[in-house]
């Protein structure tokens, strides 16, 4: 069964009425509800806050990264293992082809029911994790094989065992040495992207975010506990941190943002694989055009460009 949030009160409400004229076979009904739909929906979410968007990132029916790999992918081969300690699920790496193109697709996953949660760490990536990224990562760049990355996580796994496994440095190594990949590479951020966890497979020729996606330093949360120690602040928090995709492609942290539906990819997820594959296959066939050198310029601007401001 669908979730709604507190704000798609009005839009459940409609077509659940619609689901009724339905069953009854009252097609003038179902006309007159389906306009009133789209113009509730246009109402509600083009006037969303950073808050509310917050809130679709981290929606329960959003695609996940196995969502859009089992959707994109043909031929996929999944690899797995970090070759050190074992297999974190937390992180999937699959080999396969998007429309013929051949791609390795690197992912992290939440995971959905309680079960598949906890397989995958409700998508907190451990130090194994990061360093099968990279080894997924060096094999597809020892080939010239395209990298797409997708991010959604609420930040690396802070445990006992993953520091001690020397979490930071399994990142630090990752934003080296993803910077200086040779093969073309694009990341994306589906969900929530949320501070080191998700920069570790950030670093891209290309990065990209989901209408409804987010992407911070921290947690609203953890800013709200920090700054004000109240918990009541998250909306705050939520607004100061300019997390979502539209204020950072503005203030050029992002090269793109990808136009999921307006009624959001939990809604119409079909649509959402449509346009990210839509973007993947672009980005791609422009980064071909590229040398190796250009790629690897590019990409040193941009991040030396990051933190920089006029008074």
């Amino acid at each position: 069964m669908a979730a709604y949030l507190e704000f798609e009160e009005k839009i459940k409400k409609i077509e659940e009425d619609i689901i009724v004229a339905k069953t009854k076979a009252d097609e003038h009904a179902v006309e007159i509800l389906e306009k009133k739909l789209e113009k509730e929906v246009e109402k509600t979410f083009k006037n969303l806050s950073d808050y509310q968007k917050l809130q679709l990132a981290r929606h329960p029916d959003r695609p996940y990264a196995m969502d859009y790999i089992n959707e994109l992918l043909t031929d996929a081969y999944e690899i797995h293992g970090d070759r050190h300690y074992v297999d974190d699920k937390a992180i999937v790496c699959y080999l396969g082809y998007i429309d013929g193109q051949k791609v390795m697709v690197i992912g992290e996953q939440k995971g959905r029911g309680t079960k598949d949660k906890l397989i995958r760490n409700f998508g907190m990536p451990s130090p194994e994790g990061y360093r099968k990224a990279l080894r997924a990562a060096k094999l597809a760049d020892k080939f010239q094989i395209p990298i797409v990355m997708l991010v959604d996580t609420p930040g690396a796994y802070p445990g006992i065992g993953a520091e001690e496994r020397n979490q930071s440095e399994a990142i630090a190594k990752n934003l080296f040495e993803f910077a200086d990949l040779t093969t073309p590479t694009i990341s994306i951020v589906i969900g929530e992207g949320g501070s080191g966890g998700a920069l570790a497979i950030s670093v891209a020729d290309k990065l990209a975010m989901m209408r409804y996606s987010v992407y911070a330093v921290i947690s609203p949360e953890g800013c709200s506990a920090i700054l004000w120690n109240d918990p009541t602040k998250v909306e705050t928090a939520a607004n100061a941190l300019k997390i979502t995709a539209e204020n950072l492609k503005e203030l050029n942290l992002v090269d793109d943002v990808i136009n999921e539906p307006l009624i959001g990819a939990h809604r119409q997820k079909e649509q959402a694989v449509l346009a990210l594959k839509e973007y993947v296959i672009e980005s791609i066939n422009e980064l071909k055009t590229m040398t190796t050198a250009q790629r690897h310029q590019k990409k040193y601007e941009k991040l030396m460009a990051l933190g920089s401001f006029q008074d």
